[in-house]
């Protein structure tokens, strides 16, 4: 049972008597989660929350990580996101099950397998600097079935790389701006975009800066309506709620 349709399917199966009510309860049972003494694997992830468990691989050893990543591709999980894991961990975690790494995120899909590709995030970035964290943020979004449109360096040093792509933006369920420095794409994005906006202050930038900090600021003070902001270099956690948003769009 690793989504909801699983779970439908299986008390349709009940009903119309191809499946005895007793073994229903059992694959329920057997379903929630399974200890490995290291960790305990969500199995019911997708089924509460639509997406599969992420893991996240600071901190953890290389062969934790495919430890949990191969559990959870052998109870039919795909797509499975690893986040912050370095070359030579996915190194290892390659030799024990499928695995797309890409470095300069340093985000890998784990038993990649077909994906939906609804609707249309736009993820823009101040500048190339913010593109490890944009494309964390990206791939998060493709993984979990979302058409994603990047505009990468469309900086407000340069206000008219991003007004000669209105017409994208305009266009998009969702808008994630990334941006060191600060931070101040989120407001002209917040103020040409009739969708929500998903601001990432990054921790590019000089002293003052103060490793992103200034640009949270900002970006927590726009001006602009319908912008929410996540951490410092969250690009996890941007594409991930650019997703929901984009696909609760699409049950309309």
């Amino acid at each position: 049972m690793d989504n909801k349709h699983d779970i439908l399917q299986l008390l349709r199966d009940v009903a119309g008597g191809s499946v005895q009510p007793e073994d229903a309860l059992l694959q329920l049972k057997e379903a929630p989660f399974q200890d490995l003494g290291y960790a305990k694997v969500d199995f019911h992830r997708s089924i509460r929350q639509g997406a599969a468990e992420v893991i996240y691989g600071a901190g953890k050893t290389p062969e934790q990580i495919a430890g949990i990543a191969r559990t959870m591709g052998e109870r039919g999980c795909r797509n499975i996101l690893i986040t912050r894991i370095g070359q030579e961990a996915a190194d290892f975690v390659a030799a024990s099950v499928p695995l797309d790494y890409h470095p300069l995120p340093r985000l890998a899909i784990a038993f990649p397998g077909e994906r939906k590709d609804l609707g249309n995030i736009v993820v823009a970035t101040g500048g190339t600097s913010d593109m490890a964290v944009a494309e964390e943020a990206a791939l998060t979004a493709e993984a979990m079935g979302n058409h994603v449109t990047r505009l990468y360096d469309v900086g407000v040093a340069g206000l008219h790389r991003l007004l000669s792509n209105l017409d994208v933006l305009m266009a998009a369920r969702c808008v994630v701006a990334v941006a060191g420095m600060e931070g101040a794409l989120a407001s002209v994005v917040g103020g040409l975009v009739d969708c929500p906006v998903v601001a990432v202050p990054t921790s590019v930038g000089y002293g003052a800066s103060f490793g992103g900090l200034s640009a949270l600021l900002s970006m927590l003070n726009s001006c602009a309506s319908g912008c929410s902001v996540v951490n410092i270099d969250n690009g996890f956690g941007a594409g991930y709620l650019a997703s929901r948003i984009n696909q609760m769009e699409g049950l309309e």
